[in-house]
């Protein structure tokens, strides 16, 4: 039953998806930090981190994480090194969201909140953070929709994603056309859900600004 087997790869892509994404929006959030920090030392080794993942291709990531690190003695399953590949390299073009989003919350905004007395991390959570988040989510909806296409490549790790039970599907002896028709469906569905959940919290996250947000 191939629609069995798709639902069974369709499963592991969106788990990796998830999890993907959760592990990419927390390194998001530390490095684009990081990255504005004023000691010099957690500056520099923010970007030498972000530049580094930016710098180097997913593939070669992937590869080298259930590849290369066996041969060091350490070995993640299939599943964790796509999670980690997908999580470091877009948590490395999201810190840039992030740091970028943070920086174009308007100066008046900075200097209300330390003329209130607000100590540094009541002026991040309570002033500057809610208003980078609207900022941020467009651009970051690009880098979740980036990420979900990008789970094909596990098929190159062995992991049974829907990629892979389609390519058995095919090697079978299956209909090629409507198997690849039927994966460009499946994946235009699950971006499109994607973005209409971006869009909701963007919407939610202007309307805790008030009537003058965006």
């Amino acid at each position: 039953d191939w629609t069995g087997n798709l639902l069974d790869g369709l499963r592991i892509t969106l788990l990796v998806t998830v999890l993907g994404t959760i592990l990419m929006i927390a390194i998001s959030v530390v490095l684009g930090l990081m990255a504005r920090s004023h000691r010099i030392a957690v500056r520099g080794v923010a970007r030498v981190v972000i530049e580094f993942f930016r710098g180097t291709s997913l593939p070669i990531q992937l590869f080298f994480l259930f590849f290369g690190l066996p041969l060091l003695g350490i070995r993640f399953e299939p599943l964790a090194c796509g999670v980690i590949a997908f999580g470091l390299n877009y948590g490395a073009y999201g810190s840039e969201v992030v740091r970028g989003s943070i920086n174009a919350v308007p100066k008046p905004q900075w200097e209300a909140a330390t003329a209130l007395n607000l100590s540094a991390w009541q002026r991040m959570t309570r002033v500057i953070w809610p208003q980078a988040i609207p900022l941020m989510i467009p651009a970051m909806n690009n880098l979740f929709i980036q990420l979900l296409k990008s789970t094909p490549l596990l098929y190159a790790i062995s992991l049974a994603d829907i990629m892979t039970k389609a390519e058995d599907f095919r090697k079978a002896g299956g209909d090629a056309t409507l198997m690849y028709l039927a994966l460009m469906v499946i994946y235009f569905a699950m971006a499109y859900a994607v973005t209409l959940l971006a869009n909701t919290a963007e919407v939610i996250a202007k309307t805790r600004l008030g009537p003058h947000a965006g």
